[in-house]
């Protein structure tokens, strides 16, 4: 039975493997209710189009339904990302697909929902996770929750509009691709370039040769430039900041106070009786999990714990640590396992598979009822080892033997074990561990946090620079670019500072900011660009490097004269060099580098026939193509076309990707999200 638990599982999955992310939400209109009365303020634009905060409110809290809990900022990350897909969907890919007439009809809906059409969506939730197959009894068991049960219906909802949109996706992916095809001139060049290498020489003449000083680059050239290749300088907004951190560090006397604590409360573990007890009652002590065995112990380790001593107390990465042996196991080293997986309220199934697996085919019996991937396997895990098993694991097979089938219930499933074998027993041991890290006292982070204080107060009294200078501060520089939520080069959580950013003025001085417990940053603003591309002056010295080379060119090429590669080499003092075995497809030519257009003459020249100079990445060339030889097996028209009407529908598929570049979507949630 598909439950609403094991939907919400696959949702997090869908939002990442429907094409252009998490396509169709509830977009709510909730403007009035969220107490907004007019005032709903602009969070982004898609396609020109203003978003506002309720639009993406209502979106985002449905992802999070979806995701459940984002315990982690990249699960926040993919849930902003997903929210602008739904948006996207709803803006730009439905109305279009609309407007060419690609709807799917309650008819095609109901046929995708029997599976008697193929869905990506209702496959990902409702298919056999053994075979692949869709299961309409899924399907049919997980309505049968759905009457009565919001939640369930909420779910239903959510699935089947992704389940219509990604179809609608398919149509237009398949509308796209009929309009790709090789066209015969491509499929005759391929079979040319596939049946033939190339061999041949060249001359080269590099740019350094001519000076930079006999060469103009006038203003005006660069400013021409500029305007032609204006695209080639898109970028996106950034605001510029000076900042100062102050972190927690522990001083010397605050590690020399942790070690002194550190071997004090070592004593004391060293006679403790009741290892458990004192862990559940010390922060600094704790049992382990796992058990393991003397070879995954250094030797220090290994000479005092298996002989029941204390190791430590030792300073170990920044941490006093010190271990005593908690729990001694005589187990197998290994275990050969094979388990069979339910859900967790198949339990009247797992007994009778538990009573028929003693005596019966255990192999079968998994190929036929476990949810787990193994199945087609027979249900075979493999060898594992004793250290390396859940607790859950270690505790159920402590004493069981070859043959022996174990019944275990873990989280939302149940775990029907069977051990197919094991090997020679050894001493495994469970330890308790004392652990002291070298952290600041608090006296210590009073005075980080006095300093950091100070430091703001002067700075917005007697300016930031001249607090830097005043108190011999380090103060570093960053870029934070628009829609960004981390500040490059700053650790810890900056997401407060980046808000602060985004709504500071030139020149203002931001008030202490606390990233986390101990990191402490002020910060000034020092420049605002909103402009959609570099600046010429931003960029001319790029643009002068292109135009002394084009001008390099021109000079170098008049010089390349003559009838032959003999004459050219002659007249430019050059020396005349071979290529061999090229190949169309080829990256570089040996011993000539990564050179597209040199490589293209190559294998376009006629047989013989002197090239005109060529503008290369490095230097100016003249080749002459000698010999063509023909591959031992030839590559023939009809697998080239095939070959290349691939490729070509392959291509197509970016036409989504395209839609969304052209959608221009502007992100301006931070400081909302």
């Amino acid at each position: 039975m598909v439950t609403l638990n094991t939907l919400r599982t696959k949702f997090g999955v869908l939002l990442s493997v429907i094409i252009a992310g998490a396509l169709l939400a509830f977009i709510l209109s909730l403007k009035t209710e969220m107490g907004f009365s007019g005032n709903d303020p602009e969070v982004g634009s898609i396609d020109g189009e203003e978003i506002h905060y309720s639009e993406f409110l209502a979106a985002y809290d449905d992802v999070k339904a979806q995701m459940g809990e984002l315990n982690t900022d990249q699960a926040a990350q993919q849930a902003l990302a997903s929210t602008w897909q739904i948006l996207l969907s709803d803006h730009v890919f439905t109305p279009g697909f609309e407007e060419l007439g690609l709807a799917v009809g309650e008819a095609e809906h109901k046929a995708m929902v029997r599976g008697e059409r193929a869905s990506n969506v209702f496959g990902s939730v409702f298919g056999n996770p053994q075979t692949g197959e869709y299961s309409l009894e899924a399907v049919t068991a997980f309505l049968s929750q759905v009457e009565g049960n919001p939640q369930a219906q909420q779910m239903w909802s959510f699935l089947s509009k992704q389940a219509d949109i990604d179809r609608a996706m398919m149509k237009y992916q398949e509308l796209v691709k009929k309009g790709a095809y090789a066209t015969a001139l491509e499929v005759e060049r391929g079979v040319n370039a596939a049946n033939n290498s190339f061999g041949g020489r060249y001359v080269v003449s590099r740019y350094n040769t001519v000076a930079d000083s006999l060469v103009t680059v006038s203003d005006s050239e660069i400013k021409a430039y500029y305007n032609a290749h204006k695209s080639q300088y898109k970028q996106t907004p950034y605001r510029t900041i000076s900042f100062v951190e102050y972190e927690v560090v522990a001083t010397d006397a605050d590690k020399a106070a942790v070690e002194a604590e550190a071997k004090a409360a070592a004593e004391q573990f060293a006679t403790v009786d009741d290892l458990k007890s004192y862990a559940r009652e010390n922060r600094h002590a704790a049992i382990a999990q796992t058990y393991i065995t003397a070879a995954q112990m250094t030797a220090e380790e290994s000479e005092a714990l298996t002989k029941g001593k204390m190791y430590g107390p030792t300073l170990v990465a920044d941490e006093w640590r010190a271990a005593r042996v908690a729990e001694v196991r005589n187990v197998p080293e290994k275990y050969t396992l094979s388990h069979i997986v339910l859900n967790y309220t198949d339990t009247e199934l797992a007994d009778s598979l538990v009573n028929v697996a003693k005596g019966g085919d255990f192999a079968a019996l998994a190929a036929a009822h476990s949810l787990a991937q193994t199945a087609a396997d027979g249900g075979k895990i493999g060898e594992v080892t004793y250290a390396s098993l859940a607790p859950e694991f270690a505790d159920a097979l402590v004493g069981k033997k070859k043959g022996d089938i174990v019944k275990l219930v873990m989280g939302n499933v149940i775990q029907i074990l069977k051990v197919e074998g094991v090997n020679a027993i050894q001493k495994h041991y469970k330890l308790a561990t004392l652990s002291y890290p070298l952290v600041a006292s608090a006296q210590t982070q009073r005075d980080v946090h006095n300093a950091a204080s100070l430091f703001a107060v002067n700075a917005q009294n007697d300016g930031f620079d001249a607090t830097v200078t005043a108190q011999a501060q380090a103060s570093r520089t960053a870029t934070v670019e628009h829609a960004a939520r981390a500040v490059r080069g700053i650790e810890s959580n900056s997401l407060e500072l980046v808000y602060w950013v985004n709504k500071a003025k030139v020149g203002d001085i931001s008030e202490l900011i606390k990233l986390d417990n101990n990191h402490y940053v002020i910060a000034t603003l020092t420049g605002i660009n909103d402009n959609e591309y570099r600046t010429v002056k931003e960029v001319a010295p790029q643009i002068k490097s292109t135009l002394l080379r084009d001008k390099k060119f021109e000079q170098i090429a008049a010089s390349m004269t003559g009838a032959t590669i003999e004459e050219v080499a002659a007249a430019t003092q050059g020396e005349v060099k071979t290529f061999e075995n090229v190949k169309y497809d080829a990256y570089y030519v040996p011993g000539v580098g990564v050179e597209p257009r040199v490589l293209g003459a190559i294998t376009s020249l006629p047989q013989g026939q002197l090239s005109a100079p060529i503008k290369g990445a490095s230097g100016v060339y003249v080749l002459v193509t000698d010999t063509v030889t023909p591959a031992a097996e030839a590559q023939t028209a009809e697998a080239e076309k095939v070959k290349q009407q691939a490729a070509a529908e392959q291509s197509a598929t970016r036409a989504f990707y395209a839609v969304q570049e052209l959608a221009n979507i502007e992100d301006n949630t931070v400081g909302y999200f």
